[in-house]
């Protein structure tokens, strides 16, 4: 797998200790409230893994699944195709997402969420491409901004492949254009 990348740009150690001070600001805005974190499948399942292991305090795992992408494109319409089960009125929300592209995932989502009247809702994000954006949202806590690049690792994928790397890397680009 590391074969096909062109190169690192963040490290395993990096992304550990950006995920613990992603969890430190979290606990300092929310101090010991219960949290529902919202992980979207399946790209977000590491970080929010290694994120909510930071917390002190109970916290809640829910998982939706959402698509808005046709191969390596953003089609710009998101289909819910796994929704959340816990209610959110009255409750602390963070979506938990691996990356802001586009933004039109998370512009909905957001828009969703927002209408089951939780009492705070969050976007946190591991990676930040603020150069692709269409839609006008952004990430109250962002790990890292990247380059528009294919990145893939730490759940990040192409074609379900290389989510399980421990760094994000920079997908060569003759595997992702053949």
């Amino acid at each position: 797998m590391k074969k096909d990348l062109e190169k690192v740009l963040i490290t395993k150690e990096q992304i550990e200790k950006r995920v613990q001070e992603i969890a430190d600001e979290i606990e300092k805005d929310f101090p010991g409230e219960e949290i529902i974190f919202v992980g979207i499948l399946r790209g977000s399942c590491y970080f929010m893994c290694d994120l909510t292991r930071c917390f002190s305090h109970n916290v809640f795992l829910e998982f939706m699944s959402v698509s808005s992408y046709i191969g390596t494109t953003s089609s710009g319409e998101v289909k819910i195709t796994k929704d959340i089960s816990r209610p959110l009125e009255g409750k602390v929300v963070v979506i938990v997402e691996d990356i802001i592209d586009t933004g039109y995932t998370l512009s909905y989502l957001k828009r969703i969420l927002s209408e089951r009247k939780p009492k705070a809702l969050k976007i946190c994000t591991l990676l930040n491409k603020p150069s692709r954006r269409k839609a006008d949202i952004d990430g109250d806590y962002i790990g890292f901004e990247v380059p528009d690049e294919f990145v893939v690792g730490y759940g990040l994928d192409y074609n379900q492949k290389y989510r399980n790397l421990p760094e994000i890397g920079v997908l060569k680009s003759e595997i992702y254009e053949n």
